[in-house]
């Protein structure tokens, strides 16, 4: 009896809530959710630049909660970071010299290559996207170094392995565009700022100053 009587008296212990196991989003789900991210700040980027866009105006072009924005990238240098990545790393065309076909040149190589991604380059958004980098790199630094980081540096590497290979083949009869390998780029950068900032009402045409910058190189002067 006694023994029941204790058992009668001790309190009963809470009961436990239900577990709610939620299921993640697929993978499928995620890399959907994370690629109308990048669309959405790569549309902000290019019509209000760096400074003016924000991740509460990202997240309602892209039909997400603010906060979800955060579960994928940390901050707003890390959207433009990821926009760079898909617009210019993965779409850009491929100029390593391993690339070359069998007997092809470096200067037709690279007229294959680059001349007609050059002659597009204001109808895609890698143009803007450079312009914001000049225009508001000053202000925010962690864009110059993005952009010299995923882009500049890669491709400055590979045109200096270009440029020695010519050299060496006897394509070029001097080492300038080894030693100044942003020599060939150089045409790019000044349309851009002729186009977008000096002088919008008589644009140049970049891709016909690409091309002229490739005759000068590969004339066969020693200038």
């Amino acid at each position: 009896m006694q023994k029941a009587s204790q058992q009668e008296t001790r309190p009963a212990g809470r009961r436990r809530a239900p577990v709610v196991r939620r299921r993640g989003a697929s993978p499928e789900k995620t890399a959907q959710t994370r690629q109308a991210i990048v669309d959405a700040a790569l549309a902000e980027f290019v019509e209000k630049g760096f400074a003016d866009a924000t991740i509460e105006s990202v997240a309602k072009r892209a039909g997400v909660a603010k906060g979800l924005i955060y579960r994928y990238f940390e901050a707003k240098e890390a959207l433009f970071s990821a926009v760079v990545q898909q617009e210019i790393v993965h779409a850009h065309i491929d100029v390593d010299d391993s690339k070359r076909a069998a007997g092809e040149s470096v200067e037709a190589f690279l007229r294959r290559t680059l001349v007609p991604s050059i002659h597009n380059i204001e109808k895609k958004s890698r143009a803007v996207i450079a312009s914001v980098v000049i225009a508001e790199g000053a202000r925010f630094p962690a864009l110059v170094e993005i952009y010299r980081r995923d882009v500049i540096d890669p491709l400055v590497q590979k045109i200096k392995r270009l440029a020695l290979s010519a050299k060496k083949s006897g394509e070029m009869v001097d080492d300038r565009l080894i030693k100044n390998p942003h020599f060939l780029l150089a045409p790019i950068w000044a349309g851009i700022v002729i186009n977008k900032f000096l002088d919008k009402s008589n644009p140049v045409d970049i891709g016909e100053m690409f091309e002229t910058q490739l005759d000068m190189i590969f004339s066969g002067k020693d200038r």
